[in-house]
């Protein structure tokens, strides 16, 4: 009986469209894109009820769901959707423009639309070398996104190269334009300005980047934006979207390196945490350029504040180490111990991959809080006397992870307080 229905289902198909050709007294299916190998793992499934998809790579597996929601084979779509989401994750996110294209308005393909969006926003690198290939329906959707995670200068000049890839014959030189070049790209980018976050572009980019383009934007928003960046305490009457990327109050590291320590906090893998889903704020307490490099400082500006974690990073050096207190730091002068403290290291100030972590073996001298002192983890890593020690004997409280040992100088460090969103 399921045989009946599928093959019912796939005739109906096939002979209700423009694929199917009579010709003396035969009909005969015309559809190029479905391989006599897909074709045969198709029919292989309806008359034996077996398929192996572990056999096939990532792109032979889409052009089979493409088949087969074209031929309407209902009880293969969603099987082929969830094994491409689950074990094809490396093909989906290294052609996710591609397969986001093809997705597109495809309920077939929603799932794997939505999963390929996601990977776009969440890792847009792979989206800058195409974007000016966007179609103008995808690109719109796209920039509505608040998780796409670009600075809006990155935004906005692509954009504009996207606009100018729509009209190749116009001059990229905008001061030799003509009143008809002008009308043509402002109505290129009329639907998209609405989009753009100008009020999160810096006042040096807003001159480099925007301003040379501001014949394209309705005069209300440039005189606006000329208004917030002459003073950017002016009230305006505008409706200010919240910036797509978190922002860091940090000189060390960026939202990578956050998502990261948010996933040791829980004891989690180093990338299980991503720049869209950071569970804790981390708000600036102190820094050492800034606020000065004494444990007195120190103690005025992060005792009693809760969790923190400490960014170091180390001169001469793409190095950067440090660590996380989950108690209050304060000045009773006592050892404690604290299982869930743990210090950091990247080799590589670039490269995520040289992350290590060690957690505290939750010995009583895990955390020191002493008047004398600033930061104390262990004798693993602390600041005495204006200067950074680490390994200083052979009582440890945490693995060593590479910190240099003994003292060592650095060009910054940064503590921030820890919160639960």
């Amino acid at each position: 009986m399921m045989l009946l229905f599928m093959l019912v289902s796939i005739f109906r198909a096939a002979f209700s469209n423009e694929w199917a050709n009579k010709k003396d007294g035969k009909f005969i299916l015309n559809k190029p894109n479905i391989s006599p190998q897909v074709l045969k793992i198709i029919l292989r499934f309806i008359y034996c009820a077996k398929i192996d998809l572990t056999e096939l790579q990532g792109p032979e597996i889409l052009n089979l769901l493409i088949a087969v929601d074209e031929l309407n084979v209902q009880t293969l779509i969603q099987c082929i959707r969830e094994y491409l989401i689950k074990h094809q994750c490396d093909f989906l996110q290294q052609n996710a423009i591609e397969i986001f294209e093809t997705a597109y308005q495809n309920e077939a393909f929603t799932d794997i639309w939505n999963y390929c969006f996601d990977k776009i926003c969440e890792k847009p690198a792979v989206l800058l070398d195409k974007f000016i290939n966007l179609k103008e329906p995808l690109l719109e959707l796209l920039l509505k996104r608040d998780d796409l995670l670009l600075d809006e200068v990155v935004v906005w000049d692509n954009l504009i190269k996207w606009s100018f890839a729509r009209h190749p014959s116009i001059q990229q030189n905008v001061k030799k334009w003509n009143k008809e070049e002008i009308t043509i790209m402002r109505r290129t980018l009329h639907k998209f300005n609405p989009l753009i976050r100008f009020y999160h572009i810096t006042s040096e980019d807003f001159i480099l980047k925007v301003d040379p383009f501001k014949a394209l934007l309705p005069e209300d928003i440039i005189d606006n934006l000329l208004a917030f960046h002459m003073n950017s305490n002016k009230e305006l009457n505008i409706d200010l979207h919240p910036p797509r990327m978190p922002k860091y109050d940090s000189n060390i590291i960026n939202g990578s390196y956050f998502a990261i320590l948010s996933s040791w906090i829980e004891k989690k893998n180093h990338f299980y945490y991503n720049e869209r889903n950071i569970p804790y704020n981390f708000n600036l307490l102190y820094r050492a350029s800034r606020d000065g490099d004494t444990h007195t400082d120190f103690h005025i500006k992060c005792d009693k504040k809760g969790a923190t974690m400490v960014v170091i990073k180390i001169k001469d050096s793409e190095q950067i180490v440090g660590g996380y207190n989950p108690l209050d730091w304060n000045s009773s002068n006592l050892w404690v111990s604290a299982k869930d403290s743990f210090l950091f290291s990247f080799t590589e100030k670039n490269n995520l991959q040289s992350a290590k972590v060690g957690y505290s073996n939750n010995n009583k001298y895990s955390i020191g809080f002493f008047s004398d002192h600033g930061v104390v983890f262990g004798t693993d890593l602390y600041f005495y006397e204006g200067n950074w020690h680490s390994y200083r004997d052979d009582t440890h409280s945490y693995p060593k992870i590479g910190i240099p040992g003994k003292i060592f100088e650095v060009d910054d460090f940064e503590i921030f307080q820890v919160v639960k969103k």
